[in-house]
């Protein structure tokens, strides 16, 4: 009899242990599955919020000093590029008007060269045609990539 417990004692405990294992591995499973929709979320949010800081240069009309603050905010970002076409500088240059602050990047979104330690200053010297008059109306147009990745802006003035 002795024996016959034993063994009903060691076949419960191996019952309960692969109980046990079974209700760990479908735990750590559902929590895989949770941790990868709760990546594909935050990767969601995150790619909104970066386009966020750009939706109000989408087909927008903006000032001057909105034109030389977004100059100071991206014309150091990575493969980014900000034209500016003002009046004095279009009138100058009616072949390609305008300067690049940052990359030069083409309207189908292609990066092609770029000096991104051009100085801001040349939006702020009056005595130049790439001054930005703070007062000015600008027409402000997003230049994005194949990848729908937003790669510059472009600021007419009106």
């Amino acid at each position: 009899m002795n024996n016959a417990q034993s063994a009903l004692k060691v076949a419960a405990g191996i019952f309960l242990t692969i109980a046990l294992i079974t209700i760990v591995v479908l735990l750590f499973v559902s929590a895989q599955e949770a941790t990868k929709t709760a990546q594909n979320e935050f990767s969601s949010i995150q790619t909104e919020l970066s386009k966020a800081s750009f939706t109000v240069y989408d087909n927008t009309m903006v000032s001057g000093s909105q034109v030389v603050n977004a100059i100071r905010k991206f014309y150091q970002k990575e493969q980014f590029g900000i034209h500016v076409i003002t009046g004095k500088n279009k009138a100058s240059n009616a072949n390609h008007p305008g300067i690049f602050y940052g990359y030069d990047v083409s309207p189908n979104g292609t990066i092609m060269t770029g000096d991104p330690n051009l100085s801001t200053m040349l939006a702020t010297t009056e005595s130049l045609d790439t001054y930005v008059n703070p007062s000015g109306k600008f027409k402000a147009m997003l230049i994005v990539d194949n990848s729908n990745v937003t790669r510059g802006i472009i600021f007419e003035q009106q």
